[in-house]
């Protein structure tokens, strides 16, 4: 009969102990013990002809050849929620493990709860488990959001053992664990949400899914980092990494896939933060650009790639004369290192200098771009807000800015360009690379501006820096030479 015991094993050396210690007494390192369990198998007879040392394992599945396994098209699940499977990849796969991670109140539970209406609806059968609320808690949570079909079974647990017995028992196709850091398992004497409690109970559901071929999603919590909070082998254990990203205070939250074995990565999905749940946003360029302000200086439209699916958004920019010793650099939805960046630039390669003005940034809407191609976009609505100067309304900007001030090619220049071109842009500021790849998809539909270098994109926005120079005022009123 198979035992188990918890131990203390070293990350460094691999040296088990019976508890845990702050050093390690063999090799000498400091926080090195991670808790772990040690299965011990009975001991065989000599009769068995095994050798001391024969390594024998549990007789399973013989190993399957590869070139004679039956090719087939394998059909995903589709969850009724055309946002949530485009970043799936188009539904979900049978055996398929993925993990959902997300700010605390950014609507993760919301999310999940009204994917399970929505299988059950379909005739999917499916069990919920949650860690963190009642049975009558989430009844309430779903009748808010009108998301109560007979048939969605609940169960409110933490234990290990007795949830995999839910699942032998119900034999849902889909399963939902919310949340990973809520379960405990009886071997373990560790607290729940510790590394060595998180690894364990996730690899028991990873082997129970691709045993019986069932779907478990999986809700993490996150730090304040960002980051999945456990070990970071949970995201290489699992299929699928999701984030549920999204202010609060903002109606539209974007679901992007980070790691996907059956889909392509850096997909997202746009919805919208409603009274009766979330909403699926299936045009978000349009409906980010809805609230756009005419005529407003630092504004700027940029076309970043999100995925496979283009996204205009709108970048606004402020410059100010700095209120304290320090200028201030502040940044929303845009990386503060890139901003910094693109000023530094600006002021070697544009002769653009805001060492003495404080600098805001901002993304429309609550989104958060990481997009290289837009780095054209922010440094040009940088230079509109220092020349208080308003860029053209209908022109989007696409391109990659370099340290030498060189507007550098991106990819798929040419679905951004279709995307602006839909949404009635008339213009479009480019690098020079990608030119010869949209001109002909564009030539009755909108005009393309290529440049090679930053100075040449603002220079021909904004005009040449001399001209800009002497329409500014000084703070006294006076022009400025």
């Amino acid at each position: 009969m198979t035992t188990t015991k918890s131990v203390f094993v070293c990350q460094t050396c691999g040296a088990e102990q019976p508890r845990w210690f702050g050093r390690c007494p063999a090799w000498d390192s400091w926080n090195s013990m991670v808790e772990g369990i040690r299965k011990k198998e009975p001991k065989r007879s000599a009769k068995s002809g095994l050798g001391a040392g024969t390594v024998r394992g549990p007789a399973g599945t013989p190993p399957a050849d590869l070139g004679r396994m039956a090719t087939g098209v394998v059909e995903r699940i589709e969850t009724g929620i055309s946002e949530f499977d485009r970043v799936l990849g188009g539904g979900l796969v049978p055996g398929e493990v993925a993990l959902l991670g997300g700010d605390p109140g950014i609507g993760k539970s919301t999310l999940l709860l009204q994917v399970t209406a929505a299988l059950v609806a379909s005739g999917v059968p499916v069990l919920y488990v949650s860690g963190e609320e009642s049975e009558q808690q989430i009844h309430l949570r779903a009748t808010r959001l009108g998301a109560v079909p007979e048939g969605l079974f609940v169960a409110a647990e933490t234990d290990l053992e007795e949830i995999l017995r839910h699942l032998v028992t119900q034999k849902p196709a889909v399963a939902v664990i919310d949340s990973v850091q809520t379960l405990r398992h009886a071997e373990l004497g560790s607290m729940p949400g510790s590394v060595a409690q998180v690894r364990e109970c996730a690899l028991a559901l990873i082997d129970h899914a691709k045993k019986t071929g069932m779907v478990i999603l999986l809700v993490g919590h996150m730090t304040k980092d960002g980051m999945v909070a456990g070990p970071k082998t949970l995201e290489h254990m699992v299929d699928a990494v999701l984030y549920f990203e999204g202010d609060r205070y903002h109606h539209y939250r974007v679901l992007r896939a980070a790691k996907n074995r059956y889909g392509a990565t850096h997909e997202v999905g746009v919805f919208e933060m409603k009274d009766h749940g979330l909403a699926e946003v299936p045009n978000p360029s349009e409906t980010l650009l809805s609230d756009r302000a005419q005529a407003t200086s630092g504004c700027a439209v940029v076309a970043s790639l999100e995925g496979t699916r283009p996204l205009l958004v709108e970048l606004q920019a402020l410059v100010a004369p700095k209120a304290f010793s320090y200028p201030q650099r502040v940044a929303t939805g845009f990386e503060a290192r890139r901003l910094t960046l693109l000023l530094a630039v600006l002021d070697q390669r544009a002769g653009i200098d805001l060492s003495n003005k404080d600098v805001f940034v901002s993304v429309a809407g609550g989104f958060r771009l990481d997009d290289p191609a837009v780095d054209l976009g922010m440094a040009v609505a940088i230079a509109g807000a220092e020349a208080q100067l308003p860029l053209d309304s209908r022109t989007v900007y696409l391109g990659e800015v370099g340290l030498g001030g060189e507007v550098r090619r991106i990819r798929r220049a040419e679905l951004r360009v279709a995307e602006a071109a839909r949404l009635g842009f008339q213009l479009a500021v480019m690098p020079r690379a990608n030119e010869s790849e949209c001109r002909a998809l564009t030539r009755d539909a909108m005009e393309i501006l290529p440049v090679r270098t930053l100075k040449e994109a603002i220079d021909a926005v904004l005009g040449p820096r001399g001209k800009v120079s002497r329409t500014r005022t000084t703070p006294a009123g006076a022009s400025a030479t």
